[in-house]
């Protein structure tokens, strides 16, 4: 597979039999938004209502290794929120990304640590720095800024110096 950038009917087309488009697809096609392939990595993106499912989906095909969550804003762009899983699977040798988009309107998204409890922090981090909301999560709270703290320090239209 050469380096280049494939687009979503171009990794469809040329990787049926990848375990996670396999998978994905066999599941529910309608929740695979995008999908590229691009530097040996292949990004999944997923509609949000479907990231728990979709998690419990690629784990059940062999990405048995959640290695983090993290998010970007893209301010002013809509949507604003970008949330990006890293998961690896040690059978195929490989990581995959799920990405969620989020609009900015109260974002919010179902907690994936039904699927894997180890999600539990990282979902906390994103929730207090870029104020997104994890549904179902045990205990969403704050993990790095004081609870008293205002706002989400990582958003674009935060201020610099905090709220004064």
């Amino acid at each position: 597979m050469s380096e280049t950038l494939l687009s979503k009917a171009a990794v469809l087309e040329r990787l049926p039999e990848h375990p996670a488009v396999k998978a994905i697809l066999a599941w529910k096609p309608e929740a695979l938004v995008d999908a590229k392939f691009d530097r040996g990595e292949l990004t999944l993106t997923i509609a949000a209502e479907e990231i728990r499912s979709a998690a419990a989906t690629v784990q059940s095909a062999g990405y048995n290794f959640f290695e983090d969550v993290t998010a970007v804003d893209w301010f002013p762009s809509s949507p604003r929120f970008q949330l990006s899983y890293h998961i690896l699977s040690h059978i195929y040798k490989e990581r995959i990304r799920l990405r969620v988009l989020l609009d900015s309107d109260a974002p919010a998204v179902e907690s994936i640590t039904p699927v894997w409890p180890s999600a539990n922090f990282y979902e906390r981090e994103v929730f207090d720095l870029f104020g997104i909301n994890f549904e179902g999560h045990p205990n969403l709270r704050r993990i790095m800024m004081p609870d008293d703290w205002q706002g989400h320090p990582l958003r674009k239209d935060y201020p610099v110096e905090g709220y004064r």
